[in-house]
């Protein structure tokens, strides 16, 4: 099981880091599918969220694993949808920097949220994700595939998260929880960066 997480994560991360380089470039025509898809793999800020969802969901473990992630994408369609529709959301740039911070000092501590609080937290920050990634689609997109590219993404980051969970705990012994702990805190550092503007 575990080995398969570490092969899937690392395919994730294979197929995402061509496509990274491309996006809110303007290179091509990039409308639809391929544009929301890009969207989240295009910004450090929504990469770094992403994973730490994932990596905080591995670390709660159980239902956490898929509900937690589930949540998230839920959540950010219908933020998605506020952004399409041009209904305006307050500090939409700054929740995403604090959802870097916030996710990645959860993962730092290894608090151990109860799944329904877990849910709630990724909740509220999936709702600024998903409303820069709606506010942002091309016109000449189509809304449906848009939001099924940036959600698969989304979702694909979850996915490189949890397996970067399972692999460090398998490949590390018992310095793998110190690890993880280490990637949240240099990702709420990022965090910060962001925020300020440094990064």
């Amino acid at each position: 099981m575990a080995s398969r997480m570490i092969r899937t994560s690392l395919a994730a991360l294979a197929l995402l880091s061509p496509t990274a380089a491309f996006a809110h470039t303007g290179i091509g025509e990039t409308s639809g599918f391929a544009h929301g898809f890009m969207h989240p793999i295009g910004g450090l800020d929504h990469v770094l969220a992403m994973v730490m969802v994932g990596i905080f969901a591995f670390q709660l473990g159980g239902r956490a694993l898929w509900l937690v992630p589930l949540t998230f994408v839920g959540v950010m369609a219908l933020g998605g949808g506020l952004g399409v529709a041009g209904i305006p959301v307050p500090f939409v740039e700054i929740g995403i920097a604090l959802s870097v911070i916030v996710l990645g000092a959860i993962v730092a501590l290894n608090i151990k949220a109860p799944v329904a609080v877990a849910m709630g937290i990724v909740g509220m920050f999936a709702i600024f994700h998903g409303h820069a990634h709606g506010a942002e689609m091309p016109e000449n997109a189509g809304g449906l595939t848009y939001a099924a590219g940036f959600m698969i993404a989304t979702a694909l980051l979850h996915a490189v998260g949890i397996g970067l969970g399972f692999a460090i705990g398998q490949s590390s012994g018992r310095f793998g929880p110190l690890l993880a702990r280490s990637a949240g805190g240099i990702a709420a550092i990022a965090g910060v960066g962001i925020l300020t503007g440094i990064v």
